[in-house]
């Protein structure tokens, strides 16, 4: 009892160690929320709507690169070093965005940044999987979205503070933007302490080294039956035929990119990153002050936070297609009913408020069922040897999608305003859904072979 309460507590100090990368994830992407309220101000960067986007989706340029490569580095370098790499990169990205002189140096230290979140998207995950026991593998792994989501609260907390305690010192951007420097320097130093991944050590022929990993975090006798297990699972991986591109001339093997591909773009042209981007600019246009929008924010990170632990829990009770649909329909109403209040309620002094309380319910649908079963349905839609070929095309797409929509929303509110604005992304949420109606499969209760064979069938029919 002793030893298995020593493992569980070495295991979670690697899960909170190594997901503080999650966090910085979390934090860097919705940082951007209130800082931009700041920075463009005349007496600082003096950002037109265009500038606004580009500086936005500056970083989401680069998480699209990073995460692309950075599953294939670390699998050169290890888990481990790839995570010491990416701690370093935060850290000086994140001082070089807050001490950026104009807005060119600002896009290019935001590329570095979104480099290390794309590097940690996919990295952090697997030392997840690859670290904990077969039957805490999903909690621990959801863990990282938890903090990604836990990130993006803290950043709008921290905004709302520094907004109303500097509310007249325009600069306060910078401060917004250095403060994740402090929680990259933990994570740096906290990696010297967590070991490489024991499957990565097998795989390298290290095997002395992946059983005294293994023994920190299980019990002897389980270490060793689960070496034995690592080795000959690696050693089936090597006689499977991996997926190339060439293979994209079969079919079927097409379809499945292709429906991965159509479910990862979905997730973003809900439009959801417009509100973790954009929500302060949102509201300001819905007629809150800087300083009331900054606190409405945080009410976005706390129903983000529970409406995850809520997906969590959904998740093994309901079947995929349900929920996602679930998920864009809640979520085409909420921006449809934005769309319709700014037109019935405009001048209002009810409008703020209402458009608040509608973000909040479509970041429920969103968090609680789409963003979820998003990330299962690309695990569970690729047979083995499609999986590093097929999650690199839709991972790829995942970050693109999310370039355009953080690249395009200031132009759009800028000259169709927000009524405008929400409907459009009402409409391209409904064609979302008619994808999935049409293509994605259902993938609850059945194994990756059966999900093969059907693909392979439906050819045949």
């Amino acid at each position: 009892m002793i030893n298995d309460i020593t493992h569980h507590g070495y295991l979670r100090g690697v899960m909170l160690i190594s997901t503080l990368g999650g966090l910085l994830f979390g934090y860097d992407t919705g940082v951007i929320n209130g800082a931009l309220a700041f920075m463009s101000m005349p007496d600082q960067l003096n950002l037109s709507p265009s500038m606004a986007g580009l500086i936005t989706s500056s970083l989401l340029a680069g998480a699209a690169i990073g995460a692309f490569l950075g599953g294939r580095i670390a699998d050169i370098i290890g888990r481990r070093k790839m995570i010491l790499y990416l701690a370093v990169i935060f850290f000086f990205a994140a001082n070089g965005c807050a001490l950026s002189p104009n807005s060119n140096t600002l896009i290019f230290f935001r590329f570095l940044l979104g480099l290390a979140v794309g590097g940690a998207s996919v990295t952090i995950p697997t030392l997840l999987a690859e670290m904990s026991p077969l039957e805490h593998r999903g909690r621990m792994v959801t863990q990282n979205h938890l903090m990604i989501v836990t990130g993006q609260l803290l950043a709008f907390a921290i905004n709302a503070a520094l907004g109303i305690a500097y509310s007249s010192t325009s600069s306060t951007w910078r401060y917004m933007l250095a403060i994740p420097s402090l929680p990259a320097v933990i994570l740096w130093l906290g990696m010297f302490g967590v070991p490489e991944s024991p499957r990565w050590l097998i795989l390298k022929g290290r095997i002395s080294e992946a059983l005294d990993v293994l023994k920190k975090i299980r019990e002897e006798k389980r270490a060793q039956k689960e070496l034995e297990e690592i080795k000959e699972t690696i050693a089936l991986e090597k006689t499977i035929k991996h997926a190339t591109y060439s293979d994209l001339a079969i079919p079927w093997v097409r379809r499945i990119v292709f429906i991965a591909m159509g479910v990862a773009i979905c997730q973003q042209i809900s439009g959801v990153n417009s509100i973790m981007y954009y929500g302060t600019q949102i509201l300001t246009e819905a007629g809150f002050s800087t300083q009331a929008a900054l606190v409405g924010n945080i009410a976005n990170g706390i129903i983000s936070v529970g409406a995850t632990f809520f997906g969590i829990w959904m998740i093994d009770r309901h079947g995929r297609r349900p929920l996602v649909m679930l998920g864009q329909v809640g979520t085409i109403l909420c921006l449809c009913f934005i769309g319709i209040a700014s037109n019935i309620f405009d001048g209002s002094t009810f409008l703020p408020y209402i458009v608040l309380f509608l973000t909040v319910m479509f970041l429920f649908f969103q968090q609680g069922f789409l963003s979820p079963v998003t990330w299962l349905l690309l695990s569970e839609l690729f047979p083995v040897r499609l999986r590093g070929m097929g999650m690199g095309f839709a991972v790829l797409c995942l970050w693109v999608a999310n370039f355009f929509v953080g690249f395009f929303f200031p132009q759009l509110l800028f000259s169709f305003g927000l009524s405008a604005t929400f409907f459009i992304f009402a409409g391209i949420g409904f064609l979302g859904l008619l994808f999935v109606i049409k293509f994605v499969p259902e993938t609850r209760g059945r194994s990756l072979e059966q999900i093969e064979r059907d693909f392979r069938n439906y050819d045949k029919n």
